[in-house]
């Protein structure tokens, strides 16, 4: 099987890699959501996905659930998703980006820290 595996942690990528080679599978890794999403463009000249496995941790941060959606089945009209799923994701990306300052992303995101603090624990962003 074509194996895209999706995965943030080196060392883990590493290991679950060398796992599904040894299995006898062919692995592509990608180190974030968004490189996962583009891998899963179709096969050039067949239009249909290149893998036939795809493992991820859906709650990634950077990871567009639409866009995966629409990689995954492309003739399926999908839902946008909730507004709240939208700011967690805008959130987990901007505390990536300041590397977990809240000050900092707080001002990027144009609210109050303390704003920031409480959607941070409704979304169990830590």
């Amino acid at each position: 099987m074509h194996v895209l595996l999706v995965e943030p942690d080196a060392e883990r990528r590493q290991q679950v890699a060398g796992l599904l080679r040894d299995a006898g599978h062919h692995v592509l890794t990608a180190d974030d959501g968004v490189m996962g999403v583009q891998a899963l463009g179709p096969a050039p000249d067949a239009g249909v996905p290149a893998f036939d496995v795809l493992v991820l941790d859906l709650s990634l941060p950077g990871l567009d659930l639409e866009r995966l959606r629409a990689a995954l089945r492309p003739d399926e009209r999908v839902p946008p998703e909730s507004l709240a799923a939208g700011e967690r994701r805008q959130i987990a990306l901007t505390l990536t980006y300041t590397h977990g300052n809240k000050r900092e992303a707080a001002r990027l995101l144009g609210i109050a820290r303390s704003t920031l603090l409480n959607k941070i624990r409704r979304y169990g962003l830590t």
